[in-house]
């Protein structure tokens, strides 16, 4: 459950961080993983339900297919990755901020390989028309997340704001999907630096951006979004190819067993 400055910052700022909430080999085993579904993908050889979205500036220095990727989405029904979506102490904390009917609808793993652009000021609930607007992320940092690796900033408090709009990522080569809060004062976002293991968990109307890869390696997370059950998405579009909702947590049905956590 949440501990009494969890539940200050989540209700004050909109986020807040576990540390240490997840351990090798649970790191391990997800990048390898993810590794060999990109390189399956490159092969030509079918890796349904994921999708494997590449980096749209490249990677002159890729020597090895994940190289050249940016994000692979739907992954969350995979093992490696469904055992944490479904992990008892992680859906502890959501459903004491969703409560205890409980759907897992996006799930991405994101490389930021080395020279990649940051993502732009956004919302994540411009991506959710859903009803009820009530949705949160979880980010499981994979490698550490620094300032000179495109780390996180938030903007504390702003998840009490409605959807600003938003305008496409003028930046040449940006990735698809980037788009731009340009009409909000972002002067007191701070950074959200990560060690491997640390959970940031952040509502969906909370703005954050993440700055370019200046590093010589992978900024890596997991990334898993999260709504109450029965949740209707009213797209005028129809549903996001990117979305698959997976119920994970009922009230009175067995809670699955929470993953070993020693130091």
């Amino acid at each position: 459950m949440l501990t009494t400055d969890e539940r200050a910052s989540w209700q004050r700022d909109g986020f807040f961080v576990r540390r240490a909430f997840a351990r090798e080999p649970l790191l391990g085993d997800m990048l390898a993983r993810v590794v060999a579904i990109c390189r399956d993908h490159a092969a030509g050889r079918d890796v349904t339900p994921a999708l494997v979205l590449p980096e749209a500036r490249g990677n002159p220095a890729a020597r090895a297919p994940e190289d050249l990727i940016s994000k692979v989405f739907r992954l969350h029904r995979d093992p490696t990755f469904g055992r944490f979506a479904r992990d008892a102490a992680l859906l502890d904390l959501v459903a004491d901020l969703l409560g205890d009917d409980v759907d897992c609808f996006l799930s991405q793993f994101i490389f930021k390989t080395p020279g990649a652009y940051g993502q732009p000021w956004h919302q994540d609930a411009l991506y959710f028309p859903f009803e009820p607007d009530r949705q949160l992320g979880v980010w499981l940092a994979v490698t550490e997340a620094r300032l000179d690796n495109g780390c996180l900033h938030v903007l504390p408090g702003s998840h009490r704001e409605p959807v600003h709009p938003h305008e496409r990522d003028p930046r040449p080569g940006s990735n698809y999907g980037y788009l731009e809060i340009v009409d909000h004062d972002m002067s007191g976002a701070v950074p959200v630096l990560l060690q491997p293991g640390d959970l940031l968990v952040f509502h969906s109307h909370l703005m954050h951006r993440s700055t370019d890869n200046e590093s010589d390696g992978i900024r890596a997370a997991m990334v898993y979004h999260y709504s109450p059950a029965g949740t209707v998405d009213r797209s005028p579009r129809g549903p996001a190819y990117v979305n698959d909702w997976m119920p994970v947590r009922r009230a009175g049905a067995p809670v699955p067993q929470a993953m070993e956590r020693r130091p």
